[in-house]
């Protein structure tokens, strides 16, 4: 595991809520001079620590969408059944994200819908599908509190 400084914690901090913050900017923010705050970066990037760079693209803007969360369990609890549903949820376009969760149910499912009636015919075509589902529950998202990246809390960091 790599060991990281204030100043790396600081720049993790920041990079993961401004990608695009210049060289100069950075450097300012931590309170060091240019050159040695671009080589963290780059150790950094190069530790894989920094996987990337992207842009949070604002998907009200371009489609209309209506945000879907599924609670879904399995029929059958065995590596084939696993195998196969997450290999529809990988097919399926409409899926933003698919966790497996311990407890009562199998897998946490977020659809980004045009409709919920094109988000029910889907599911309806899932469950006619050899997905191997036994129930699902629909939570229809009304608001959202709060979306963000994922920042740096730098006191669990040692």
């Amino acid at each position: 595991m790599m060991k990281l400084d204030r100043y790396d914690l600081k720049i993790l901090d920041i990079l993961s809520r401004d990608g695009r913050i210049t060289k100069s900017k950075l450097a300012e923010a931590i309170n060091l001079s240019i050159s040695p705050c671009w080589e963290r970066v780059k150790r950094l990037e190069k530790a894989g620590v920094i996987e990337g760079y992207t842009a949070r693209i604002n998907a009200d803007v371009l489609v209309p969408r209506n945000p879907v969360w599924v609670q879904i369990e399995l029929k059958a609890h065995h590596a084939e059944s696993f195998t196969r549903f997450e290999a529809l949820v990988l097919d399926t376009p409409e899926v933003t994200e698919c966790v497996a969760v311990g407890g009562g149910v199998d897998y946490l499912v977020k659809f980004e819908a045009r409709s919920i009636d094109s988000y029910q015919r889907l599911m309806d075509r899932w469950l006619v599908s050899e997905a191997g589902i036994e129930r699902y529950c629909t939570y229809i998202v009304t608001k959202t509190v709060k979306q963000s990246v994922i920042g740096i809390d730098t006191t669990d960091i040692h």
